[in-house]
């Protein structure tokens, strides 16, 4: 049956495949769990955009949420289907999405307002065509990796100038998430041919995409803190359902 539906969704095109069995939960999704666990990211994304509306945040936060949501669709996509251009759209939004917190973590010490932003843009376009074209594989990874570690001294920097300590932990649990995740990850990938002999699969791939809708949403959080630290906006950390942190602002009239 499996089989009888996996050529009516088309064959398995994509150059990945996780350490998941297709077609085992459903009969219309390929990897299930690694399907599902996307959805976490997709309402921590609403918690994050909901609250950048309503107090008026900059749009680049707006943008943000909702790149992490379009990011989380397209993954679901993917691994639903393990299609070679689904997976071009789980990996291309994931390179627009570091190329708008490049902006976002550089853009206030930027002098020249307009060259960034268009340097960015034309860099996403670009490698979106060129991601149509080349299945980059390893090359992909090492990419976004390099991506990643491009955001690093500015974040820092803000981290080492922030004081208020729920500001401080929200960065701290940024890099736990980001570590376990990472973990979970490459267990999943390098030792899939064991994991498969386990009575239980703790699903390595599926617990990355959770842990890394906490991630995202910790980083957002605490970049639209050191954002109203800038404004001065008098910033505060405060929680929704006593659990999801958010940033309450105070503008001036004048702002």
């Amino acid at each position: 049956m499996a089989d009888d539906i996996s050529s009516f969704l088309g064959p398995v095109t994509s150059t990945k495949e996780w350490c998941e069995l297709n077609y085992v939960r459903s009969s219309y999704i390929a990897e299930f769990f690694n399907t599902i666990s996307n959805v976490p990211c997709i309402i921590l994304a609403l918690i994050g955009l909901v609250n950048a509306l309503r107090q008026r945040f900059e749009k680049r936060f707006s943008v943000l949420h909702m790149s992490n949501i379009i990011l989380a669709l397209g993954s679901m996509i993917y691994h639903a289907t393990l299609g070679q251009m689904q997976q071009q759209g789980d990996e291309t939004p994931m390179v627009w999405e570091m190329l708008l917190y490049i902006y976002i973590i550089y853009s206030p010490d930027w002098h020249y307002k307009t060259t960034m932003p268009t340097f960015l843009f034309l860099y996403g376009v670009i490698f979106a065509i060129l991601h149509l074209q080349i299945r980059f594989g390893i090359g992909f990874m090492l990419h976004y990796a390099l991506l990643c570690l491009l955001c690093i001294p500015r974040t820092y920097k803000y981290y080492i100038h922030t004081e208020d300590r729920s500001a401080k932990l929200l960065a701290k649990l940024y890099v736990a998430t980001l570590l376990v995740g990472a973990v979970c990850w490459l267990c999943d990938r390098l030792f899939c041919k064991h994991i498969s002999g386990w009575y239980f699969n703790p699903q390595g791939h599926a617990l990355w995409h959770v842990l890394m809708g906490f991630n995202v949403y910790f980083a957002n959080t605490f970049l639209m803190y050191c954002r109203a630290q800038q404004r001065e906006w008098n910033p505060k950390i405060k929680h929704f359902l006593g659990f999801f942190p958010y940033v309450k602002i105070h503008k001036l009239k004048a702002q």
